[in-house]
């Protein structure tokens, strides 16, 4: 990691404006890792600018040229992966094998949508400049979290530019460096300058100045609902499109016809993933009476074999990412208590002394709990899940919809009409039959209720980075 990173504007490395920079944090022993540039409403009107100014070449491109760029993207993201793996351990704190399999993804989406820039779902020809039909918007914010940098970078940019926009991307301050690199990645590839370009800094600084900014003609944010609703705010009042991709509590079912050696590994893959730092995850893991012991004792064996550790070790689950999810991560437990859920594993810090000088939680496992408790229905953001009975497919749908979010949810049983009744019936954008995190960059992702609107991934994400033009000509 080098020991300073800056602005990438125009196509270039920009110092900033104000010649600020904040400390990014390796999260597995609250040391210092770099300096990152503290952007302004100066520096994010200098990136848009460039972007405004690369638009019209980058739209006008024939698709084919813009598809060729974006493959030769994904070619030296895996080219360089190891390194780009290492840079997000260091920020972020997952394991290196999870860091490789999120740039490997992220390449997956500059490959994936450089194979669609000449099908847009079979309804439209796009023949390049001069031609009408769907078009790009123009300069496309791309604001992405912390929990998975350059995975979510490249699910917003990849399409937004596979269709001609331009785009000013915003990451989180507590991970700026991939995507940083990304775009250094992508001017090498054959990019036009300007056509992608990187702010750093804080939301309230720089990333409410890329919504606020008049030139910026689409929003695309991934991140809390807090957040979601300030964002939302200022694009109603610009009257700009906006995706919003924000949190979950989401439901993992578990019927008692289900296969459990299947099952339960899934389960546990879907509360603990990325350190239980992922909006779609399982963490609320609904069984049915029957096998509700059965399900809950493997659980907690797969949860005691779980090795905590710096992310640069060979270790199953790294830290918490940032100081202040660590603290609200403890918050819930505190919450548990006096909630008086029963703990069947974790529900306190890690007991080993190597783990104390960073942001490590124990992975956690509660029981008897109710489905209107706060550990039930509100999202905690870590490897904590929460285990809620149900007596037959009727209240298993009532309780998986009665929360606020509705992004993902989980169905294991080896009834195939009961996974068909069940799916339809669920409040979510997106649901796993027996395989949680079922899927890939290929399949539409997206929530219902306060788990945001717009849809990312797949073919359909194209159509929320264009707008269409219908022109009618009297002959």
């Amino acid at each position: 990691m080098q020991e300073r990173y800056e602005h990438f504007i125009g196509g270039t490395f920009t110092a900033p404006t104000g010649g600020r920079y904040f400390d990014s944090i390796d999260p597995a022993r609250n040391e210092k890792a770099a300096e990152i540039a503290r952007g302004d409403a100066r520096d994010v009107d200098a990136a848009v600018h460039a972007a405004k100014a690369a638009f019209a070449e980058w739209r006008d491109a024939r698709p084919i040229v813009r598809g060729r760029i974006l493959f030769e993207i994904a070619r030296r993201l895996r080219a360089e992966i190891d390194a780009l793996a290492r840079l997000e351990t260091l920020e972020n704190g997952k394991p290196m094998g999870q860091s490789r399999a999120d740039v490997e993804t992220a390449a997956q989406y500059f490959e994936f949508y450089a194979g669609l820039v000449n099908l847009f779902k079979g309804e439209t020809i796009d023949l390049g400049g001069g031609y009408h039909s769907y078009e790009p918007y123009g300069v496309v914010a791309v604001i992405t979290p912390w929990n998975a940098p350059i995975n979510q970078a490249g699910r917003g940019i990849a399409p937004a530019l596979a269709v001609g926009n331009t785009v000013v991307a915003k990451p989180s301050e507590f991970t700026s460096t991939t995507t940083l690199e990304l775009a250094r990645i992508a001017l090498e590839s054959g990019i036009p300058k300007g056509v992608l370009n990187v702010v750093t800094g804080t939301g309230p600084e720089a990333g409410a100045a890329l919504v606020s900014h008049l030139d910026v003609r689409k929003v695309a944010f991934t991140g809390s609902v807090r957040a979601g609703r300030e964002i939302g705010k200022i694009a109603a009042e610009r009257i700009i499109p906006l995706t919003l991709e924000l949190g979950g509590k989401s439901p993992d079912i578990i019927f008692a016809d289900a296969d459990l050696k299947a099952a339960i590994p899934g389960a546990l893959r879907a509360m603990c993933a990325n350190t239980g730092q992922v909006c779609s995850l399982g963490s609320r893991i609904l069984v049915e009476d029957p096998i509700h012991e059965t399900v809950v004792t493997g659980l907690k064996e797969g949860l005691a074999k779980i090795r905590l550790g710096p992310g640069t070790e060979n270790v199953s689950m790294g830290p918490i990412t940032t100081a202040a999810q660590y603290q609200k991560v403890q918050d819930y437990y505190r919450i548990a208590r006096e909630e008086d859920a029963s703990v069947a594993i974790g529900g306190d810090l890690p007991s080993d002394p190597k783990l104390r000088g960073g942001f490590f939680v124990a992975p956690t496992l509660y029981t008897n709990v109710r489905p209107e408790m706060r550990i039930a229905r509100e999202e905690i953001f870590g490897p904590v899940g929460v285990v809620i009975r149900f007596k037959d497919e009727e209240e298993a749908i009532r309780i998986a919809n009665d929360v606020d979010y509705g992004l993902v949810a989980g169905i294991w049983t080896s009834d195939l009409s009961r996974a068909h009744r069940v799916a339809a019936r669920l409040e979510a954008g997106q649901v796993f039959v027996n395989e949680y995190f079922a899927g890939g960059v290929e399949t539409p992702f997206g929530g219902y209720k306060m788990s945001g609107y717009g849809r990312e991934k797949g073919i359909e994400a194209l159509h929320h980075y264009t707008q269409l033009k219908c022109v009618t000509i009297k002959l």
